[in-house]
């Protein structure tokens, strides 16, 4: 079953470790979401989605920086393990990430 970034990124909002910002992409532009993060104290850098008429500002500069993160994961859908996800325990897939991506770090 599929299920929305969005669903999923509310379900993991309370494990949330402690954090001054955190940015995400503008399908994660809605007013309850940068609510529930600014509750927490963690401030978002989320540009307006195109349809929003008064756009939030943001801070572009971190917002540039997410390209490192998604490089990372545009690289660990190199390996096919993980992109194919074999592993049915979410610890072994877990650990499959790790090990990739310290591999990935050092190359």
């Amino acid at each position: 079953m599929q299920m929305s970034d969005h669903k999923g990124a509310h379900m993991v909002l309370d494990a949330l470790p402690p954090a001054k910002a955190l940015s995400a992409d503008h399908g994660h532009d809605s007013a309850p979401f940068r609510e529930a993060f600014r509750n927490k104290g963690i401030e978002p850098c989320i540009p307006s989605s195109r349809n929003r008429k008064v756009p939030y500002p943001y801070d572009r500069a971190l917002y540039r920086q997410r390209h490192k993160v998604e490089n990372l994961f545009a690289k660990l859908k190199d390996w096919r393990r993980i992109a194919t996800r074999y592993d049915r325990c979410a610890h072994t897939f877990f650990s499959a990430i790790c090990i990739a991506a310290t591999v990935i770090f050092w190359l």
